[in-house]
């Protein structure tokens, strides 16, 4: 298990010994997320580092449980010096607060009703020979497994002729994710599980490539719930766990009714608190 450590917020080679100077705010971002991780004392199981390679162009590919996954999956690409350039739906980059960032860390913009642009932009940066960092199930998984995936990103890797590393992030669920409260709970274990990079054979139709990739995140995501140090409190705290694995988190089925009902504008149940209400549970608890 990893923790981060205030060395590691103020390492001078943490970016490699010749860091682009265009990245200097993604780099910012990277040390101020090492501090919360640090305040939070997260504990980060990140295997598979060395699939991410150490130049060209790449997709990581991963699933999606919580808020959090992008700055999680992050750390994966750091050994090698890799900074991860995520597809992110348009509205996080029109936010007056979050957009600045977003565009400064030259993430890729992804409007849902015209997805062309975003396309040609996560083409053009693969042959530049940037990392890609693409969530292909769209949304948040409220079942906690892999749902049906996008066919984007494989249609990008034939394209721009780049390899897949397919990856799976446990964990950070329990802290921030849809329809549950945020809780800022200390000592969290993440896991972050990287696997060997798939790469498109001469001829091999998106559809084949989403396939193999869509069996390698649902193998690695196995691997991280399965061993993944933390377990339920009690039969209350059964939430984070998929149904196949004993939690009460909506069975994938039950999960897709709720998706289509959401996308119809139909009000879902959510155990969620109301946001003022959390605001004071969170500051009941620093107090504390």
């Amino acid at each position: 298990m990893y923790t981060a450590s205030w060395g590691d917020v103020v390492r001078r080679d943490l970016f490699g010994p010749d860091p682009d100077p265009r990245d200097r705010p993604y780099r910012l971002v990277i040390r101020l997320a090492l501090i919360v991780f640090r305040l939070f004392r997260f504990r980060f199981d990140v295997r598979g580092q060395e699939h991410v390679p150490t130049s060209g162009g790449a997709i990581i590919c991963s699933n999606h449980v919580s808020f959090l996954d992008f700055t999680f999956l992050g750390l994966g690409a750091l050994p090698k010096h890799r900074l991860v350039r995520f597809m992110a739906k348009s509205a996080v980059f029109s936010n007056r607060f979050s957009g600045p960032f977003m565009r400064a860390m030259q993430h890729i913009p992804v409007d849902r009703t015209a997805g062309a642009a975003a396309f040609d932009a996560a083409v053009r940066a693969l042959k530049d020979g940037q990392v890609v960092g693409v969530f292909p199930e769209a949304t948040i998984s409220s079942s906690f497994t892999v749902k049906d995936l996008k066919a984007g990103a494989a249609r990008m890797a034939v394209q721009a002729g780049v390899p897949i590393v397919p990856a799976a992030v446990w964990g950070g669920h329990r802290i921030a994710t849809k329809g549950h409260d945020v809780v800022l709970r200390r000592g969290v274990p993440i896991t972050v599980l990287l696997g060997e990079p798939i790469v498109a054979a001469p001829g091999e139709k998106a559809q084949s490539l989403l396939r193999r990739t869509r069996a390698a995140m649902e193998t690695l995501l196995d691997e991280a719930q399965r061993s993944y140090p933390d377990r339920p409190a009690d039969d209350g705290d059964r939430w984070w766990l998929p149904a196949h694995l004993g939690g009460t988190a909506p069975t994938p089925e039950e999960a897709a009714v709720r998706d289509n009902e959401y996308a119809a504008g139909r009000k879902v149940a959510s155990t969620r608190t109301p946001p003022l209400a959390q605001l004071r549970k969170l500051v009941s608890r620093a107090r504390r």
